[in-house]
C-alpha cells in the first residue's frame, strides 16, 4: 500500500514498552510495517507560538499535497503517450517516493535546526509558494502551445464537411487565374457516386464537361471537383443541394495553405523544444515539493507532540506502513488500546461510538490519543 500513518508517544518508559508491544502485536497480526521517524530537536520557542504553528503548518500541509498532486498530473499530461513511464520521473532525491519515506531523514543544510522553528516554516512556505508559481506560468505557456497544436490537428482530422483541406488539394487541382473559369470541390454520399458522373455537367449551364476527379474520400462519401463558368456559381450550388451534393466553401489560396503548414510545423517544433525542459523542470521541483513535504509532516509532529505531551522535548516518532487496506480498521483498534492510557476518556471514545465528547470529532477520527499524521501516496500511482 501507498499509505503511511505517522504516530508519536512519550519517550517515557512507559511508552517506550507501550511502543515496543504495538511493533510485538502488528508484526505478529501482519498488520504493518513499522519504523522509527528522526525528528531532531528544534528550538522550541513560546507555546503561543508552536499554537500559532500548529494553525499554519496545517494549511501548509494541505497546500504542499495539492501542489504535488498538480504536479504529477501535469507531468502525466506532458508525457501524453509515454504515461507508463511517468513513475520514472516521480522521485524524491533520486528515489521512489516510498523509500525517500521510509528512510526520511532531515536535510540539515537546507532547513536548518538551529533556526527558529517560525523561521524554518517560513523557508518552507516561500519554496513551495516560488515553486507553485513557477509551474502556473510554466505549464500555461505550454498548455497554451498545446491547445493551439491540437485545434490545428482537428482541423485535419474531422469528415469532408469540416476538416482543413489544405493538406489534401494541390495547385494543380483547381483552374487558377481565371477571369471566366473557377473550380468547386463538392462532397458527393458514397452511394450517389453514379448520379453524380451522370448528372453533375446538366445541373447547370456553363460547366466544363469532363472536369471532375475525385480527389479523396472518407467513410461517408468523396469530394469531387468541378470546374465551371463563375457566372453561374450560385444556380449551381442550388442545383447541386437539390440532388444532395454539397458544395464546399473553398478558394485554393497557396499563400494561406503555405501559412498553415508553417505554422503547423513551427507549433510542432515549439513543442518538441518545450517538452524537455519542461519535463526536467517537472521532475527536479516535483522532487523538491515532495521532500518539503515530508518535512512539514515531520515538523508537525514536533510541535503536535510539544503541544500534547509538554515539556521538556521527549517523544518518539514511528512510521507504520500498513500491509493491506482491509487491515486498517484493526490496526487502529490496536493502536488506540496500546496507547489508551494517554487520554483514557477520547479512546474509550473512539473504540465506543456511542460515547460522545463535546468538542472532539470522534466519528471522523480527527482526534487520536497519540499524535497522528496521515501521509497517502496512492494517489501519485
Amino acid at each position: 500500500m501507498s499509505e503511511f500513518w505517522l504516530i508519536s508517544a512519550p519517550g517515557d518508559k512507559e511508552n517506550l514498552q507501550a511502543l515496543e508491544r504495538m511493533n510485538t502485536v502488528t508484526s505478529k497480526s501482519n498488520l504493518s510495517y513499522n519504523t522509527k521517524f528522526a525528528i531532531p530537536d528544534f528550538k522550541v520557542g513560546t507555546l503561543d507560538s508552536l499554537v500559532g504553528l500548529s494553525d499554519e503548518l496545517g494549511k501548509l500541509d494541505t497546500f504542499a499535497e495539492s501542489l504535488i498532486r498538480r504536479m504529477a498530473q501535469s507531468v502525466v499530461e506532458v508525457m501524453e503517450d509515454s504515461k507508463g513511464k511517468v513513475q520514472e520521473h516521480l522521485l524524491a532525491n533520486g528515489v521512489d517516493l516510498t523509500s525517500f519515506v521510509t528512510h526520511f531523514e532531515w536535510d540539515m543544510a537546507k532547513y536548518p535546526v538551529k533556526q527558529p522553528l517560525v523561521s524554518v516554516v517560513d523557508t518552507i512556505a516561500k519554496q513551495l509558494a516560488q515553486i507553485e508559481m513557477d509551474l502556473k506560468s510554466r505549464t500555461a505557456a505550454y498548455d497554451t502551445l498545446k491547445t493551439n497544436l491540437e485545434n490545428l490537428e482537428k482541423k485535419s482530422m474531422g469528415n469532408l464537411f469540416t476538416r482543413t483541406l489544405s493538406d489534401i488539394v494541390s495547385k494543380e487541382d483547381f483552374v487558377l487565374d481565371s477571369e471566366y473559369l473557377v473550380t468547386l470541390l463538392v462532397i458527393v454520399p458514397k452511394p450517389n457516386y453514379s448520379q453524380w458522373q451522370k448528372t453533375y455537367e446538366s445541373l447547370s449551364d456553363m460547366v466544363v464537361p469532363r472536369s471532375t476527379k475525385l480527389i479523396t474520400e472518407d467513410k461517408e462519401g468523396g469530394l469531387f471537383t468541378v470546374t465551371l463558368f463563375r457566372k453561374v456559381i450560385e444556380d449551381f450550388k442550388t442545383k447541386a443541394k437539390e440532388n444532395k451534393f454539397t458544395v464546399r466553401e473553398f478558394y485554393y489560396d497557396e499563400k494561406e495553405i503555405e501559412r498553415e503548414r508553417e505554422e503547423m510545423a513551427r507549433l510542432l517544433s515549439d513543442k518538441k523544444q518545450q517538452y524537455g525542459p519542461l519535463l526536467r523542470w517537472l521532475k527536479v521541483n516535483f522532487s523538491e515539493a515532495f521532500i518539503a513535504w515530508i518535512h512539514i509532516k515531520a515538523l508537525r509532529v514536533f510541535v503536535e507532540s510539544v503541544l500534547r505531551y509538554g515539556l521538556p522535548v521527549n517523544f518518539q516518532a514511528v512510521l507504520l506502513q500498513p500491509h493491506k487496506k482491509s487491515s486498517t480498521k484493526r490496526l487502529r483498534e490496536v493502536l488506540n488500546s496500546v496507547f489508551r492510557h494517554l487520554d483514557e476518556v477520547a479512546a474509550t471514545s473512539i473504540l465506543d461510538a456511542s460515547v460522545e465528547i463535546p468538542g472532539l470529532q470522534l466519528n471522523n477520527q480527527d482526534y487520536f490519543p497519540y499524535v497522528y499524521f496521515h501521509i497517502d501516496l496512492s494517489l501519485l500511482d
